[in-house]
């Protein structure tokens, strides 16, 4: 009996250490951050980040028990017109900010579906720090047909109001909600 529970006892504590996550890391190659927001009626302007570094902590088995964290620095956001992006910069919008990074940690997620969650996190935006949801969903994972190692795609959604972190100028004639789409490939760390 005591041969029993101990052979029990070995596969339950190698079932929880391979369902632990394991870190993946941002290919900054293939991860973007869009966003766009109603310029006065007329148009739909569109910004991006790209080239950002971050990490999750992935767990295929229980993705509630992943997480997720990113930064980069607003500096690094790219506008396509070089006055959009000098104004961006000034005490306007970012240019008062004390600190210049860009970043969400996750909090929670709360799995919806078979590949999408809620992803829960602190947003951190022109030194303002606020709670979002993101909408996730787990386009792929598996192995990279190239890199040979493990490899995880994920396409998320989010609005923001630009008015919560203190970057509100000029609404409600440019709209105060930004629409965010998210779509990051990530590495297994060796």
């Amino acid at each position: 009996m005591k041969s029993i529970l101990f052979a029990a006892a070995v596969a339950l504590a190698g079932t929880s250490a391979f369902a632990a996550p394991e870190k993946y890391m941002l290919d900054a190659s293939h991860s973007q951050i869009v966003f766009s927001y109603n310029h006065i009626g007329f148009s739909t302007t569109y910004g991006m980040f790209s080239g950002f570094e971050g990490e999750i902590m992935f767990d295929e088995a229980d993705p509630a028990a992943s997480s997720v964290s990113v930064s980069m620095p607003a500096s690094s956001m790219i506008t396509g017109w070089e006055k959009r992006f000098g104004h961006f910069m000034s005490p306007d919008f970012f240019g008062s900010a004390e600190n210049d990074m860009v970043s969400f940690t996750s909090t929670s997620i709360e799995v919806t579906g078979e590949k999408t969650a809620k992803i829960t996190g602190d947003l951190t935006l022109n030194d303002v720090t606020k709670s979002v949801v993101l909408d996730a969903v787990l386009n792929k994972s598996g192995q990279h047909p190239r890199a040979g190692k493990a490899w995880a795609g994920f396409d998320a959604t989010a609005t923001l109001l630009r008015s919560d972190f203190g970057l509100g100028a000029f609404a409600p004639a440019v709209s105060d909600e930004v629409d965010v789409m998210i779509s990051i490939e990530a590495a297994k760390a060796d």
